[in-house]
């Protein structure tokens, strides 16, 4: 493992995208940005998707991360809702795919536990434990952003195996890995 990574953490969303990125250094982690894409202006789906796209690349091209964490859609009510959730994670992965990021997936469960010890902590419980873990000076208006750093700093905890997350490293991975997804 580098003695230095930089890990760029994704909370997919089609009304807002929430993201961090992380500098890793010798065991300790830091906090380069987080921030949220607005998407709710956007008058349809296929422009939301071409928007996280577009803006995923343009963060990987001025960051360099050298991995890239991203939250799994969870199983709702609504089933229309997962599956835009689900495009807009897509999405986000087909940025990373496209520049030779190494990808790993965590469920929300998986990414809360890490971040507070309880898999059924709250956004709210969450973000006050980043804020004390990361020194932030206060709380992002819209938690989207620190539910993408949660993704990042999660993924920063885990060991290289560990069989809690999926990785993809290039297209020919995710398609092996994911033969039913196969037009």
């Amino acid at each position: 493992m580098p003695s230095e990574r930089i890990i760029l953490g994704i909370d997919p969303g089609t009304t807002i995208m929430g993201y961090g990125l992380i500098l890793e250094k010798n065991k300790k982690i830091e906090l380069i940005v987080l921030d949220v894409i607005m998407l709710n202006k956007l008058p349809n789906h296929n422009l939301k998707l071409k928007k996280i796209f577009e803006r995923t690349l343009a963060l990987i091209d001025e960051y360099n991360p050298d991995e890239l964490a991203v939250e799994a859609p969870f199983f709702g009510k609504n089933v229309q809702s997962m599956l835009k959730l689900g495009r807009a994670q897509g999405v986000a992965m087909a940025a990373g795919l496209y520049r030779d990021i190494p990808i790993f997936e965590y469920s929300p469960k998986r990414i809360k536990q890490s971040i507070t010890g309880s898999g059924n902590a709250s956004k709210e419980q969450v973000a006050a434990m980043l804020k004390s873990l990361l020194n932030l000076k206060e709380i992002p208006k819209h938690l989207d952003a620190t539910d993408g750093l949660a993704a990042a700093v999660c993924h920063s905890f885990q060991k290289a195996d560990s069989s809690e997350s999926t990785s993809y490293s290039g297209w020919s991975s995710f398609l092996k890995n994911n033969p039913d997804r196969l037009g």
